[in-house]
């Protein structure tokens, strides 16, 4: 494992963060705990020091399976970091009831690094004035934190105003090569870097976007390069490839994800990358940046719906239509992904959508998620959904029997 040594505290962190948003899911939605732990702890017995958890995550099921999984031993291993959810957050009091609530579900007496959540120019704009730099100079004051930072979604303008608003000590943003000139993007990274500051980076495969599911004409490009590469690798390897960059999280939930990520992760040095490499890499982001319909990163923050519907599903299908090209592939794969019929759970077609616009204000993306709904039903429901539907019930009573 490689280690790039956090720039004010001085911390040796592995390159490889265990991102603990997406861990593996019974099929009634909840954590499979035997796994998720079994994966944690094999990726920290590997060399992972940082593991990355939020109130949010998994409906506010992750903080406390991470304090059970960090137990004989591995919270010692760790730098733990978890967030303030910052759009819960309506008094100044709130702020220590929340830090206070997640050392116990953790089972910690502190946080080594805490990020003020998910902020943009508006929330960063209340907090302030709630007091958050009182809150956070009294909680470093007192250990229950160690260093303190944030993660970001908006514009270069807001994220700047953010870097000078606080002495932080890191950030977080998203960051891969399609995202370049996106939110924070290189500009945020270089101006960071410039203050100082630690810098995480999430998203480096844009919610899997990048390295599942990878359409022909993306394929093709990635076969020029003379090192055969995955997908995955190059997405991370370009990130790791800045100097800049202290850790990329990485929100593995399949054993062979952990395999190969600690595997890149014991190669990539910055500045590794060939131009020739690099030039291949811009081209297929170029590619992406042409095929793709939708920036969902399938991070979930706009679920539950209150209607029902499967966000992230019907998006990820609607993508795949324009990546792929293949209407009646689309159709199935939505029919799949929305019946509940595979997950034993409820239907969560786009054509449930009411409107009531709760998404737009969780989406980090800033997606207008009911226009896209809306455009997920012209495109992939109709007559052939309930034939599509039967099909998908028969197959799976079948191999169910």
């Amino acid at each position: 494992m490689l280690y790039r040594k956090m720039p004010k505290s001085g911390d040796e962190l592995s390159i490889l963060g265990f991102g603990c948003m997406r861990l593996p899911l019974k099929k009634d939605g909840t954590i499979d705990e035997e796994r998720a732990t079994k994966q944690l702890r094999y990726a920290i017995d590997n060399g992972v020091n940082y593991i990355e958890t939020a109130w949010n995550y998994h409906m506010g099921n992750n903080e406390p399976f991470v304090g059970r999984a960090l137990a004989d031993g591995y919270r010692d291993k760790i730098k733990l970091a978890t967030k303030l959810p910052s759009w819960l957050v309506e008094t100044r009091e709130d702020m220590d009831k929340f830090l206070n609530a997640q050392l116990e579900r953790l089972k910690t007496d502190h946080i080594d690094y805490y990020l003020i959540h998910s902020l943009d120019g508006s929330l960063w704009d209340k907090v302030e004035k709630l007091g958050v730099t009182d809150f956070l100079d009294r909680a470093k004051a007192n250990g229950k934190i160690i260093n303190v930072g944030f993660s970001f979604h908006d514009s270069i303008e807001k994220f700047e105003n953010i870097l000078n608003g606080y002495n932080w000590d890191f950030c977080q943003i998203q960051y891969n090569y399609i995202d370049e000139k996106y939110q924070a993007g290189t500009e945020g990274l270089k101006c960071a870097a410039e203050k100082g500051l630690g810098i995480i980076i999430m998203e480096p495969l844009r919610g899997g976007t990048l390295s599942k599911m990878v359409p022909p004409s993306i394929d093709k490009i990635w076969n020029e390069a003379e090192e055969k590469r995955t997908p995955a690798e190059w997405a991370l390897r370009w990130v790791w490839n800045h100097p800049e960059v202290t850790i990329v999280l990485s929100g593995m939930n399949e054993e062979a994800h952990i395999e190969e990520n600690l595997r890149i992760a014991n190669e990539a040095y910055p500045n590794s990358l060939t131009e020739a490499e690099l030039q291949l890499v811009k081209r297929v982001g170029q590619k992406y940046h042409k095929l793709m319909k939708v920036g969902c990163t399938g991070c979930r923050y706009c679920m539950p719906c209150s209607s029902g519907v499967n966000i992230p599903a019907c998006l990820e299908a609607y993508n795949y239509l324009y990546m792929f090209g293949n209407i009646d592939d689309a159709r199935s794969k939505y029919a799949t992904w929305s019946s509940g019929i595979i997950s034993i759970g409820k239907t969560g077609f786009a054509s449930q959508c009411i409107r009531c616009g709760q998404c737009i204000e969780r989406c980090p993306q800033k997606l207008k998620i009911p226009d896209l709904l809306e455009s997920v039903v012209d495109e992939l429901e109709g007559p052939e959904l309930q034939q599509n539907i039967d099909a998908i019930r028969k197959k799976f009573k079948s191999h169910s029997t």
